[in-house]
């Protein structure tokens, strides 16, 4: 063998050689990846087989609603059993060996086990250090309201998400239709094919036009940009010509007349907000969208689909009208209205929304207690979000929203009929109360319900009368 092919080997083995010691290197890091930043998300992973061995033999903790009531508790046949059976689906949620967990039973799973991360982490040895039985997990759920939401929604299709204004702490959250969970694994089938997709949590993750319950958000931003005053009057002659032969109309064929910003809202005039969108202009327009929490998710306990929102469309004036009056491309979940309710309650703050309150052990020591934090502000004078607020109230006193007036309680709120291509109507209802104890946020959509006005409004004021 000569000099050049002895060199020429060696370098080959130095070639080799690095690149082994470069996979290494490779696997060395995502072994710490996996020990390090995804530890925490594999260990909760509902279908991570070591969570299902550690939880052998473990009696898993119950969960409770705000006033103590069991919602979920494993029964003496050792099966879990819900007690609100479907009306609470979407908020404990299932757990089955076969099927993983969701919802609550998800996010507290290692919470109802007892299980402590660090031990978890030890695998079989932290299973000698383990309990017998798990925590009990208290949530925010009002059982009367969300019973009354639930009732009042049989045999439609819609959802409902009700807040503490003060707090975010969620009080209901309906979706319909839904599924009973106390037999999920038998019937599996037939709900995983069922047309009406009774899996999905319209409350959260269904995205709906929000037609006419967008006015108010579209005033506050015409306010704050100095585009209009409550001084300025409007004339609605029942259709507002954008360009290109096209033209928005009024429902019903209405003609509103001359028109103040008060009273187009309390009247729902698209000919105004119509107007004040194209003042406003795509990139505001997407500002004030982003402003009012339409870009957030939430986090792991309550995660939610953010809005969908056209993304540097070069919209024409057509599709700019149609924004303002909750159309053409916008769509928002109810919990993204809902918070959007609340901050015309709150002057701007929103709340961040929560469903866990405390957790206990079997001794009834509080392990966790929530503390209510603000979730974001919207950019606003305060001054501005109370003017359109106190618009809102008259909705309810002498506009679409009469139907939500409850004796001895200040209520707020912005009805909307959303176009549906695909069908019937979405029905539109969001709003505020006050009854002196309790202040509330909600947000209620009836789908193809046809007017908010008679399809949500009536759910409102159930919710009202009980909170």
């Amino acid at each position: 063998m000569n000099k050049d092919e002895t060199k020429h080997i060696k370098q080959n083995i130095l070639t080799v050689a690095g690149a082994l010691l470069g996979l290494f290197a490779l696997l060395g890091a995502y072994i710490t990846y996996l020990q390090t930043f995804a530890a925490d998300d594999l260990a909760k992973n509902p279908l991570n087989r070591r969570n299902t061995d550690i939880a052998a033999g473990i009696v898993r903790g119950d969960i409770f609603d705000a006033d103590g009531e069991i919602l979920a508790t494993i029964n003496a046949e050792g099966k879990r059993e819900y007690s609100m059976g479907s009306a609470a689906a979407f908020v404990t949620g299932y757990f089955a060996d076969e099927l993983g967990s969701t919802e609550i039973e998800r996010y507290a799973g290692r919470q109802l086990l007892g299980i402590d991360e660090n031990l978890a982490k030890l695998g079989p040895i932290g299973k000698l250090f383990l309990p017998l039985r798990g925590n009990d997990v208290y949530l925010t759920i009002d059982g009367r309201i969300q019973r009354t939401i639930y009732d009042a929604m049989a045999g439609k299709r819609g959802a409902a998400v009700v807040l503490d204004a003060d707090s975010g702490a969620v009080l209901a959250l309906v979706s319909a239709p839904g599924y009973d969970p106390n037999f999920v694994k038998e019937e599996w089938e037939a709900i995983n094919n069922d047309e009406g997709r009774p899996l999905l949590n319209r409350a959260l993750n269904g995205l709906y036009p929000p037609g006419s319950t967008i006015k108010p958000i579209i005033a506050a931003a015409a306010l704050k940009s100095g585009l209009t005053d409550d001084h300025e009057v409007f004339e609605c002659s029942g259709s507002l010509d954008v360009g290109g032969g096209y033209s928005i109309h009024e429902s019903h064929g209405d003609v509103h007349g001359r028109t103040k910003l008060e009273d187009a809202i309390t009247k729902s005039c698209n000919v105004t907000f119509g107007t004040l969108a194209m003042r406003l202009g795509e990139q505001r327009l997407m500002r004030v969208f982003e402003d009012f929490g339409f870009k957030k998710s939430g986090d792991e306990e309550i995660r939610y689909h953010d809005a969908n929102l056209p993304a540097d469309a070069h919209l024409d004036q057509g599709d700019i009208a149609q924004l303002g009056i909750g159309q053409s491309y916008l769509l928002v979940s109810p919990m993204t209205m809902a918070l959007a309710a609340e901050a015309f309650m709150n002057g701007g703050k929103v709340m961040r929304p929560y469903l866990v309150e405390r957790v206990t052990n079997i001794k009834g020591k509080e392990l966790y207690t929530a503390k209510s934090k603000e979730y974001f502000s919207v950019n606003n004078d305060r001054g501005e979000i109370d003017k359109i607020f106190g618009y809102m109230k008259l909705v309810v006193e002498k506009g679409t929203g009469r139907g939500a007036f409850v004796h001895g309680v200040t209520v707020a709120g912005k009805t909307g009929t959303a176009e549906n291509p695909g069908g019937q109507d979405h029905g539109w209802f969001i709003g505020a109360a006050d009854n002196g104890k309790r202040r509330i946020a909600f947000a209620i959509l009836a789908e193809n319900g046809g007017s908010g006005a008679e399809s949500a409004v009536p759910v409102a004021q159930k919710i009202i009368m009980n909170m």
